[in-house]
């Protein structure tokens, strides 16, 4: 979770700014025509241009060597002091520039054109990935796919290359999906994911978006968001159903509670890894998830990082009805599409009443939650723990 992003630039660069801008100082080169062992000064400069015309978000450990190798090739090898151990951005920022040791700025400046040269090739032929969606498309977004046909409005989750990680962006972007089909004329309102992952839950990356004013006011923004996006879910008029096309983690699965249907493939399975993050449970399934499959369970689940399978979350009540992964697409959405033809204000109004009896007590859930996860945001231990998870990633 992380402060609200700007829209206007591609989403993973936006992570590169955050991990450049402060402590990048103006640099004076020497002319392009100063010879250098590998790349010349000219091609870094062009390297540095076509950096900013890549459009994919690379990953976060491609995202740190860029900015270590930046940092190489201007400075050379790193002198500065540690950060704090609290100072999440510049701590992740300095253990990627430390890692090159003592490699020359002219090493470095040929392995950073290299590197950006490799990316932009990979791209060439990866822009025109646009997944065949029906018409009636009302809304375009950086993240999603939202399309409505057949009176079902879906909303897509889509970075499958990043097994749907829920970025900032991508918070905000459904969050205004959601209150679009709350008022648009479709009966049910439907979440999936694209590729072979549901959602792989939040995108570590934005732990690493601190502002000049530091963890805290980070983790304030970041809880205000949580709390807005938990709210789009339980104030939501109409049925909201969950297809899941595959793997959940984290929020992504704890949200489930708040849906009045869940579809699984047979392959999917649900995991929220909360304590072995340092974190704590959140979109009210500190309450809904003891109400559907019981406190024992639901400790397991929340507390020891239980990974379910899909049988075992529809046996549990979490999962509506799993089907074979050949014919999932299949028969969730012939099921859907028939319930789509049922009349929308009784199903609304339906809907209403059920959620109306504990309406008051989820709000009142949500915001224990988000108060907890503050302090765990800004806690050594969580800090500690996220690192952990980034550095067992990169020796991967």
């Amino acid at each position: 979770m992380a402060a609200a992003t700007l829209k206007c630039c591609a989403p993973w660069r936006l992570v590169q700014l955050s991990l450049v801008r402060s402590s990048v100082p103006n640099l004076s080169f020497r002319t392009a025509a100063s010879p250098m062992m590998g790349a010349t000064v000219e091609e870094f400069e062009q390297a540095k241009s076509r950096m900013s015309t890549l459009k994919n978000d690379p990953g976060n450990e491609v995202k740190l060597k860029i900015y270590a190798l930046f940092k190489q090739s201007t400075q050379g090898p790193c002198n500065i002091p540690k950060p704090g151990m609290l100072d999440f951005v510049n701590k992740v920022k300095w253990d990627a520039w430390k890692s090159l040791g003592p490699i020359s700025q002219e090493e470095a400046r040929q392995q950073y054109c290299d590197l950006i040269g490799s990316l932009v090739t990979a791209e060439g032929g990866s822009s025109a990935q646009v997944a065949a969606e029906p018409a009636g498309s009302a809304a375009m977004y950086e993240t999603l796919l939202v399309t409505t046909e057949d009176d079902i409005t879906t909303i897509k989750l889509n970075r499958p290359a990043k097994k749907n990680a829920i970025t900032t962006e991508m918070y905000n972007e459904i969050i205004a999906a959601l209150e679009q089909a709350a008022k648009d004329d479709s009966v049910i309102t439907v979440l999936t994911g694209a590729g072979d992952f549901y959602c792989s839950g939040n995108d570590l990356s934005n732990f690493t978006k601190i502002p000049e004013a530091g963890v805290e006011e980070m983790a304030r923004k970041a809880g205000v968001l949580l709390s807005n996006y938990v709210k789009a879910y339980i104030d939501f008029p109409k049925p909201l159903v969950a297809v899941v096309n595959g793997p959940a983690v984290g929020i992504a699965v704890t949200l489930l509670g708040l849906f009045d249907l869940v579809y699984a493939t047979e392959r999917a399975t649900f995991h929220t890894p909360f304590s072995q993050l340092g974190q704590s449970a959140e979109g009210c399934s500190s309450y809904t998830f003891p109400k559907i499959m019981g406190p024992a369970k639901a400790s397991e689940m929340l507390l020891f990082n239980k990974k379910l399978t899909a049988a075992q979350a529809c046996e549990l009540g979490l999962v509506t009805e799993v089907f074979p992964d050949s014919s999932f697409q299949l028969e969730a959405w012939t099921r859907l599409k028939a319930y789509a033809k049922l009349p929308r204000n009784s199903l609304a109004l339906s809907k209403q009443l059920i959620r109306s009896v504990e309406k008051e007590r989820l709000h009142t859930v949500n915001d224990a939650e988000v108060e907890r996860l503050i302090e765990r945001w800004t806690s050594e231990e969580c800090f500690n723990a996220v690192m952990s998870f980034f550095q067992a990633k990169a020796k991967l």
